[in-house]
């Protein structure tokens, strides 16, 4: 994916300035920085949800997981996953994507019949089912407790080990971009102040901290 000549205003503020960022397929990259940073800006003109000056090349078809699950309360959890599928589709896939986030024998309930978490991994569910060349994850694990998001974050691993998506997930938490993440890109006022490599191979010890953790405090502040 490689974003060139990328520009956002607002009136006379600008939100995002880019003159070139290339991130590598099939790889998770980190996004962080302070509110309004210009995190969720760059997801949004990544998608096309926010039109902006420059170009876009190797998105090709997005998925998106945002804070909060925004699933649809008239659809119990596996008629969320099959919403997203195309016309037709296998109902036993959603049925084994449901399983294999801990939901087998939820298929039925709706919405408000779950937990937040349960609703949150729907969410997950539902955006690693949909058919896509890059997913985008909105701060997916900040409204959660430490518990949950330990397991969301290692669920979200196998399933990105499974698939190999080209992941992109903005996050204000150093922690979790050191767990998830192959790169780590830093913005501060719309504009990109750091970009690195974090190093290991996935998944990673969610109790012990990263080396990348410092860098990136170093970056943010």
């Amino acid at each position: 994916m490689k974003l060139t000549s990328i520009q956002k205003r607002y009136g006379d503020a600008v939100a995002l300035e880019i003159p070139e960022l290339e991130l590598k397929t099939g790889e998770i990259t980190a996004v962080l920085g302070e509110s309004g940073a210009g995190k969720s800006t760059l997801l949004g003109i990544i998608s096309g949800m926010i039109p902006a000056e420059g170009s876009t090349e190797g998105v090709g078809k997005v998925s998106y997981l945002f804070q909060s699950a925004k699933l649809l309360p008239n659809l119990n959890a596996l008629q969320n996953l099959l919403f997203v599928l195309p016309k037709g589709s296998d109902e036993e896939k959603a049925r084994e994507m449901l399983a294999r986030v801990g939901l087998q024998g939820k298929e039925g309930r709706y919405p408000h019949e779950l937990s937040g978490g349960e609703k949150q991994r729907v969410a997950v569910a539902r955006a690693f089912l949909f058919p896509h060349d890059t997913l985008l994850m909105d701060e997916p694990f900040s409204a959660i407790d430490l518990s949950l998001k330990k397991s969301l974050v290692e669920l979200v691993v196998s399933l990105w080990q499974e698939t190999h998506d080209t992941v992109v997930f903005v996050t204000h938490d150093v922690h979790e971009a050191a767990l998830l993440s192959h790169r780590a890109v830093v913005l501060k006022g719309g504009r990109v102040v750091a970009d690195f490599p974090v190093a290991g191979e996935l998944p990673r010890d969610f109790f012990n901290r990263h080396s990348a953790e410092s860098e990136l405090v170093r970056a943010l502040v």
